[in-house]
């Protein structure tokens, strides 16, 4: 099959190509189309509804999968100023396409690295004392002046400074170079609405923000979002509703779909009643049974969990235009789809099924794995030939 065929294969049809990666569309088990386009409009949506906060991106895991050297240029042209990433190496691929970005890691100050914070200007969240006096001893002894996040935990019993520490620390703003650029908590439960937690982190944080006035703040995350406006501070943190994934379980997804994936058939078979697919034989056919062999498997990011067995239903795909279960087990390199409903004849050998797109969505996929989007989506392989579009 032809380049232009494959590419036409993959959503949105009617888009422009911006840019492409990984291995040749002919020689790829699949194509990931990932549209800039829709990804900048769910930044545009999110800042809207927080308005007048500031809607940073946070781009960490290579943008969730999807290539920070790709998602960083288009948010940084749509007027996206601050990124947070995981790590330092993140940090410096965002500052080699962002040059004048704002650049928070939020892992922290690992040991020995604030030079290397101040070799490409982005800043650490400070998550603990023992890393505010190394900051401190840092900045004192070179002189540098870029500043830093502190980080006050309000309940999610993870990283950051208790209340009292930051209570104890509120003095410090008085100093000129107190080099606090940002004050930021995380929500523990912000996708669970009428969690109490919720409730409980806003105060918190509304008490330490006064302590800490002049300071901007921030603790939302996507779905913090979608709480109160009580929640927005001066700084919003989307993450995976950038990606497209629903950011208000439960309730119709307000963010457009950003990426689709399409898969090629390697094999159509025919399974006679009573013979068993895949490793360890979990899935046994029911009746004369045709499956198609295609070339997705764990290695490229197809979660094993989204498996089918006799006693348990996994996965699908969109073939020829309707939803077919997954059939056993996924394998390294290997799933196996059963298209028995089709027409005989529907599907050949070469062409593409989907797997995600088509109606079948981010979070649907992530069900059927039992996880969450954001597995699914950081666990996107690098053996797909990527095509990033923008309509």
């Amino acid at each position: 099959m032809a380049t232009i065929d494959l590419i036409d294969a993959a959503p949105p049809v009617d888009a422009s190509i911006v840019s492409k990666d990984g291995p040749p569309a002919d020689q790829a088990g699949g194509i990931l189309t990932i549209d800039l386009g829709a990804l900048v409009d769910n930044w545009r949506a999110l800042g809207r509804r927080a308005m007048p906060a500031e809607c940073a991106a946070v781009v960490k895991a290579n943008a969730y999968g999807l290539g920070i050297e790709q998602v960083v240029p288009a948010l940084a042209k749509a007027g996206c100023k601050t990124f947070f990433v995981a790590d330092l190496s993140e940090a410096r691929r965002v500052r080699a396409v962002a040059p004048d970005a704002a650049i928070y890691v939020l892992s922290g100050l690992m040991p020995n690295t604030g030079p290397a914070f101040a070799d490409i200007k982005a800043r650490p969240v400070i998550n603990s004392t023992v890393e505010l006096a190394e900051w401190d001893a840092f900045v004192a002894a070179s002189g540098w002046r870029g500043g830093a996040a502190l980080h006050v935990d309000t309940g999610m019993n993870r990283l950051g400074v208790s209340i009292n520490d930051a209570a104890a620390l509120a003095p410090r703003i008085r100093a000129e170079n107190h080099g606090i650029h940002l004050l930021m908590s995380h929500f523990a439960c912000a996708d669970e609405p009428e969690h109490p937690l919720n409730d409980k982190q806003i105060k918190l944080f509304r008490e330490v923000r006064l302590l800490y006035r002049g300071i901007p703040s921030s603790l939302s995350n996507s779905s913090g979002i979608f709480l109160s406006d009580a929640a927005h501070c001066d700084v919003v943190r989307p993450g995976v509703a950038l990606y497209g994934v629903n950011p208000t379980p439960g309730k119709p997804n307000p963010m457009r779909p950003v990426v689709g994936l399409k898969v090629r058939v390697v094999q159509v078979r025919h399974v006679t009643r009573g013979e068993t697919v895949g490793y360890s034989g979990t899935w046994t056919a029911g009746r004369a049974t045709r499956v198609a062999v295609i070339a997705a498997g764990y290695a490229d990011g197809y979660l094993r969990a989204s498996s089918t067995t006799d006693e348990t239903p996994g996965g699908a795909a969109i073939v020829a235009g309707k939803r077919c279960p997954l059939a056993g087990r996924v394998s390294m390199d290997l799933s196996t789809v059963d298209v028995s409903e089709l027409p005989e004849g529907a599907v050949r050998r070469g062409e593409m099924v989907t797997l995600i797109g088509d109606g079948l969505t981010l979070d649907e996929v992530a069900r059927g794995a039992s996880t969450i989007g954001y597995e699914v989506l950081t666990s996107l392989g690098r053996r797909y030939h990527r095509v990033y579009v923008k309509d």
